[in-house]
């Protein structure tokens, strides 16, 4: 099928408005991680009216949007949750009713991450006003609970359905970027146990507190050295969160814990990282305990969510067939070479491509500095961009790229 790629950015412009209107729209609807449904119910109905044949609502809450029946499927997923408001001082607009010129969209969301499910959806009605269906099936995932728990919510999409996409599109921000990878992270607890004494006889009892204190500076010490990656970069940690518990004010503290929150680069494990930790001389000598973070909520339809507290790396080549897909893709629209770099924070990859092995590769509207800052924002240009990218990728992929990928090769 002949692409016509000035056709596409002109239809991605003459939609510029709707998408404008409908992210605002989103972004007025709180949905902060556990209460997305009203947002998913908007995202459904823009689905329906710009012409997608169908979608459904997982039995954990995600939205689905299907286009085509052909044999090779293609996803682009964007989270839908949002992190909260924060000090609403520091609002210049408010965050839910936010603001538009002729450049910005302001609003909780803009850029993290609903500008690229906007995006995504009015990709799909360009694709159907085109005719641009070919043998492929396009899902449109708005995924829940992200914030909270990065990439459960794919974990559970491949287990509640028969969905194994051939690669997925991530549209966090990437300031319209090509990125094809991210660190993984861990969060971990570290705590030690104490004998507590009235705070007048401290000699009497055993600090918890105390016995914390040369872990932390040891810590420290241990991020200097962790281990580099020349794409992805050096692994590193940090003290989060300390609590201790204590009897009174007044009395030795007979407990104490840490959050660290662990980025782990290529070649780097679960296993290894907490080894790491366990071998430091001050957890021997606290007899200190070290063990991942749980996580175990339920999704605004009641769906039972639980994992580890572990995300994995994920990294795909610069030559794989899915990363030259979106290269092409960009050069042939916007007759330039793109960026092509990777993500500093986390994203549902953890779980497609780091635990399940589909590959991933990443490209969205705005910037990942606005991602849980005040005055969050995004850029309607790349809004437009993005739209034109989405419509692109999927024929080009099955054009030129889907006999490339190694499983057709077996």
């Amino acid at each position: 099928m002949k692409i016509d790629y000035e056709q596409i950015l002109d239809r991605a412009e003459l939609y510029s408005k709707d998408i404008f209107a409908f992210l605002r729209d989103m972004i007025a609807i709180p949905s902060k991680s556990g209460d997305e449904g009203a947002v998913i119910q908007r995202i459904k109905k823009e689905m329906e009216k710009v012409g997608f044949d169908r979608t459904e609502i997982d039995p954990m809450g995600n939205l689905l949007g299907f286009i085509g029946k052909g044999k090779h499927v293609i996803a682009f997923d964007g989270h839908i949750d949002t992190v909260g408001l924060g000090d609403p001082n520091q609002w210049k607009h408010d965050p839910l009713i936010g603001y538009e010129d002729n450049e910005l969209i302001f609003g909780r969301g803009a850029s993290d991450q609903e500008g690229g499910i906007a995006s995504a959806v009015y990709a799909g009605k360009i694709i159907k006003d085109l005719g641009l269906e070919d043998d492929y099936t396009l899902i449109v995932t708005a995924t829940i609970m992200e914030e909270d728990c990065d990439g459960l919510c794919w974990t559970n999409i491949l287990k509640d359905t028969n969905l194994r996409p051939e690669f997925v599109v991530i549209t966090e921000p990437t300031s319209c970027h090509i990125y094809r990878g991210q660190r993984g992270r861990m969060e971990i607890k570290v705590s030690t146990s104490g004998v507590s004494a009235h705070g007048s006889a401290p000699e009497r009892g055993e600090n918890a507190i105390y016995k914390m204190a040369p872990i932390i500076l040891e810590l420290e010490h241990l991020n200097k050295g962790l281990k580099d990656h020349d794409f992805l970069g050096k692994g590193s940690l940090t003290v989060s969160e300390i609590f201790s518990e204590s009897p009174s004010r007044c009395a030795v503290s007979d407990g104490c814990s840490i959050s660290i929150d662990r980025r782990l680069t290529f070649g780097e494990t679960v296993e290894s990282a907490i080894k790491e930790i366990k071998s430091l001389e001050a957890v021997r000598i606290a007899n200190a305990t070290v063990e991942l973070y749980k996580y175990d909520k339920y999704s605004y339809k009641n769906y039972h969510c639980h994992a580890d507290a572990h995300f994995p790396t994920w990294l795909i080549e610069e030559d794989h067939p899915v990363t030259q897909s979106l290269v092409d893709s960009y050069i042939k629209l916007f007759d330039e070479k793109p960026v092509v770099d990777k993500w500093s924070f986390s994203t549902n990859g953890v779980s497609i491509m780091g635990m399940h092995g589909i590959p991933c590769i990443g490209f969205g509207p705005g910037h990942e500095d606005q991602a849980h800052a005040p005055n969050e924002r995004t850029w309607k240009s790349e809004l437009i961009k993005a739209a034109a990218m989405y419509t692109a990728i999927p024929n080009l992929y099955v054009e030129k790229y889907a006999k490339k990928m190694p499983s057709a090769k077996k």
